[in-house]
């Protein structure tokens, strides 16, 4: 968590985006996690799904599309249609910059399959040399937002000097692709059940925001991907409140008795 700020006025939240991107393991639905490197501006060092800040830019971008629209998007998570294209563009884009998944192929029908051609285009995505909408274009790449799902919807405290509006969608990891760690931002990288994940950040092996904590708590209730994919989890804006008891932070949020009942230090 970052320090607080003292002023009356809170920072604008920006636009983010966050893929949990799961498949079905020998022991149930995993999951994949990145271990932020520590001291990042934000979350360092902290267990996070794939996901970063949204370009505003690719919502007016001219984009090979398909699946739902940006206006199914818009009225599912209560937005704009520019800021639902540019989210779900930022879904899609942060996921292969973060761990090599590209949710996209040569038709409205197919997915890539080999994402190892990619890796020059990957590290330009990443330093922001070139564009997400230019990369599809100079690929003939369409975007393939049916391969994605809305699920939730978290907003940084109030109290917060650097703030996200972070939109959560789930996605199956594409068959024939290697989700991996080549990122700048990640310093380790693991599938894990919800179940293992969160028992790790009990046994204070690993730090769980608010957010994570709960989504990894929801998914550890479906007992496969289909199920996930099924599910149609009703997205309202979740905007938690931070407060200090005893000098120590402690977040309200719904379902927080869960994530201050193990006795886990929640993070730092």
């Amino acid at each position: 968590m970052e320090t607080t700020r003292d002023s009356a006025a809170p920072v604008a939240p920006k636009d983010a985006s966050t893929v949990m991107l799961v498949r079905d393991g020998a022991d149930g639905v995993e999951v994949f996690l990145l271990r932020r490197v520590t001291g990042m501006a934000f979350a360092g060092g902290m267990t996070v799904f794939p996901g970063g800040g949204v370009d505003p830019g690719d919502g007016d971008a001219d984009v090979r599309w398909a699946g739902p629209p940006p206006s199914w998007w818009a009225q599912r998570f209560g937005i704009d249609e520019s800021r639902a294209k540019a989210s779900v563009c930022a879904a899609v884009r942060e996921t292969f910059e973060e761990c090599g998944v590209l949710l996209a192929g040569p038709t409205a029908d197919t997915v890539v399959a080999d994402t190892s051609g990619y890796a020059q285009a990957r590290r330009q995505l990443e330093t922001r040399e070139l564009s997400f909408a230019d990369f599809l274009a100079r690929e003939d790449l369409v975007l393939r937002s049916d391969l994605l799902r809305p699920w939730a919807n978290w907003i940084t405290p109030v109290q917060e000097g650097r703030r996200y509006d972070t939109r959560f969608f789930v996605a199956v990891l594409p068959v024939g692709q290697q989700a991996d760690g080549q990122t700048s931002e990640a310093a380790e990288v693991a599938w894990r059940t919800p179940a293992a994940a969160v028992d790790d950040w009990r046994g204070s092996r690993s730090i769980l925001l608010p957010p994570t904590w709960s989504q990894l708590t929801a998914l550890g209730g479906y007992d496969d991907v289909d199920a996930i994919l099924a599910a149609q989890p009703e997205i309202s804006p979740i905007l938690p409140d931070l407060s200090f008891v005893d000098g120590k932070p402690r977040v309200s949020f719904p379902g927080e008795s869960g994530y201050y009942d193990t006795g886990a230090l929640p993070w730092g």
